[in-house]
């Protein structure tokens, strides 16, 4: 699933090509939607925000386009008249005169007024955004050490939307050996010294990962291996999917779990419990 970084470049790309601009047609694929194509048509896309993995483009009218990807949701954007050339399905479609934007394969798309986004059931249960100005470290910290969060598991906690929204699989992974932490340990558990580690890698790497477009590993050790002839998937991560490889900060094999229902990955011997 993508996760908050993903989604943010999605939302630029599609704020690049429609933002500003009048809708001269709007194509929705699910029949409980097709009465917002009218109301759609002819207005001006205000702006396309973020809310941690959903994203809301918003009109002149009132109405906004909530959308989330899912698994498989892939946003296209192209100039008008042109289509990728994939097997998908079209679920939304918005045009101008010179572009179209295109999200293909999600199924979770809703027409909100401004009164209702708040109150949306995806968006109202979301903790801090990473990705916004306004989440720091001191609003991390405040989380970690709320009574709802601190005796929970780190690995569990971290893709909790509720703790803190745009983290997913390879961020927790790449947060939790950022800060040299185990997905068992729990928030109650942790010195100040951990704690701020914590609040500060749940900040740094989804901005990294955003910034350049995925990659969590240090830069100067990803572009080094990119320019030895390692390809941008070998060289992103730190741990996400290098199961059996070497730790590049101790050797040791990395090795995968299975935590809160999904992958994890880890050096056993920097995030020792």
């Amino acid at each position: 699933m993508p996760e908050g970084p993903e989604i943010r470049r999605a939302a630029d790309q599609v704020a690049a090509a429609i933002k500003g601009k009048k809708v001269e047609q709007l194509f929705f694929a699910f029949d409980q939607l097709k009465p917002y194509e009218q109301l759609l048509a002819e207005t001006t896309v205000c702006a396309v925000d973020t809310f941690g993995k959903a994203m809301l483009t918003r009109f002149s009218n009132g109405l906004n386009i909530y959308s989330h990807n899912q698994l498989y949701g892939r946003w296209y954007c192209c100039a008008v008249g042109d289509h990728p050339d994939i097997k998908r399905q079209l679920r939304l479609a918005i045009h101008n005169n010179s572009h179209s934007a295109l999200l293909y394969s999600a199924s979770d798309i809703a027409v909100l007024k401004d009164d209702e986004i708040s109150n949306h059931p995806f968006i109202k249960k979301l903790g801090p955004d990473v990705l916004t100005p306004e989440t720091d470290i001191s609003t991390i910290i405040g989380r970690l050490q709320e009574r709802r969060f601190y005796n929970r598991q780190l690995g569990g906690l971290l893709t909790d939307q509720s703790f803190v929204a745009g983290l997913g699989n390879y961020l927790r992974c790449e947060i939790l050996f950022m800060a040299g932490l185990s997905p068992n340990q729990r928030p109650r558990q942790l010195d100040n010294s951990q704690t701020e580690r914590l609040a500060t890698a749940i900040l740094a790497l989804p901005r990294q990962s955003y910034e350049t477009g995925g990659i969590t590993n240090e830069l100067h050790q990803a572009r080094q291996m990119i320019r030895s002839g390692a390809s941008f998937e070998e060289a992103r991560f730190r741990v996400f999917r290098r199961e059996g490889k070497p730790c590049y900060h101790c050797g040791t094999a990395i090795v995968r779990i299975i935590q809160a229902g999904q992958p994890a990955y880890l050096c056993p011997a920097c995030q020792t419990a």
